[in-house]
């Protein structure tokens, strides 16, 4: 029985000693290189930066009081469609002491001068009527009364617009009634009713009673390197991509490269506007992220090969060409000049032709 082990034993190790042998002669000989081939092809080029952004309407007014007080009123909510001139909010002023003590005075005042006018106007009337003063008296007599009329009105109402911000003349024209300036589709109200507001002043930009927006005229706002901005200018075309809308591809055109960098994302970058091309908008909101493609240089219908197959020595550009295919594939260095490239393939200006086959990838 050992016998037969120690056989059996003996039969293993020559066996691995052979694999092993047999592995490392396998692996020692010399290997035929193998190559797909590709050959060049005529094709159009296109060289494109992305840009990263928003879509923004071009439009977008911040509707502030023109009287201090709080919100009494708020007609409108965010997504509703205002047109110009409709009432958003109503507002009740809270009258200044002092200011309402000196319009009060006023009106005293005003009450005093027309009683004094009446008695005046009266007994010129009977004085008239007698024949003892002139009728340039009489007549004298009856334009201070109706002065002193007038200006007991205008006090009321200056008292009335102290007090409660609304003119008795014109109550539709008041202050107090915050309209929109523009027609458009309501962003955001920030105010809620009982907000205290306060008009816009040298020291203060006032408080926003709501942000109205022109959803109908669009723009892209985004950021370009330093290094490509010089590539770009004013009225080129790109194509947007919305990431909340993928099915959604709108055209724009270029308006405005800033002429000032910024560095406050550690790059230099410069801010560009493009003038979105849209004939529908449904569903677009303001401030959806997009990109925006642009082509930075083209060449149409040129020769190109696939980058992979050129190999680069400085300056230089080269690639493998076949010579010969019996009994084997023979390849020759051939330079040529390089054009623009897509970073798949790149333009063939001179140097080789399609009839050409290359070396490309060892399989």
């Amino acid at each position: 029985m050992k016998k037969i082990f120690r056989i059996l034993l003996w039969v293993l190790i020559t066996a691995a000693f052979v694999g092993t042998f047999v592995f490392l002669y396998l692996n020692s000989r010399t290997k035929e290189d193998v190559y797909a081939t590709v050959q060049p092809t005529r094709t159009t080029i296109e060289r494109s930066t992305v840009l990263t952004g928003k879509i923004e309407p071009r439009d977008e007014i911040e509707i502030k009081p023109q009287v201090s007080g709080i919100i009494s009123e708020i007609n409108v909510e965010a997504g509703q469609v205002v047109q110009q001139g409709d009432v958003i909010a109503h507002i009740k002023v809270i009258p200044d002491a002092s200011q309402l003590s000196s319009a009060q005075s006023r009106v005293s005042v005003a009450e005093i001068e027309l009683r004094d006018a009446t008695s005046r106007f009266n007994r010129d009337k009977e004085l008239f009527g007698k024949g003892v003063i002139s009728r340039q008296d009489y007549e004298d007599s009856e334009k201070v009364l109706a002065r002193a009329r007038e200006e007991v009105e205008a006090a009321r109402d200056a008292y009335n617009i102290v007090r409660e911000g609304v003119s008795r003349l014109n109550a539709s024209e008041s202050n107090t009634l915050v309209r929109a300036t523009i027609t458009g589709l309501v962003l955001n109200v920030p105010v809620k009713v009982g907000s205290s507001v306060i008009q816009a002043n040298t020291m203060n930009d006032g408080t926003t009673i709501a942000t109205v927006a022109d959803m109908n005229k669009l723009i892209f706002i985004g950021k370009v390197d330093e290094t490509e901005v010089g590539m770009l200018h004013v009225g080129m075309p790109m194509e947007i991509s919305i990431g909340a809308m993928p099915s959604l591809h709108p055209s724009a055109v270029i308006e405005y490269i800033s002429p000032k960098g910024d560095e406050t994302s550690g790059a230099n970058t410069f801010e560009l506007k493009a003038a979105l091309t849209l004939d529908d908008v449904a569903g677009l909101r303001s401030g959806y992220s997009a990109n925006a493609t642009v082509i930075l240089e083209q060449a149409a219908d040129v020769l190109t090969v696939p980058e992979s197959v050129v190999t680069f020595t400085g300056d230089s550009a080269y690639v493998y060409v076949r010579t010969d295919s019996v009994p084997k594939p023979v390849f020759e260095q051939r330079s040529f000049t390089p054009g623009l490239s897509d970073g798949i393939n790149i333009e063939v200006k001179t140097g080789i032709d399609s009839t050409v086959v290359l070396r490309g990838a060892k399989l």
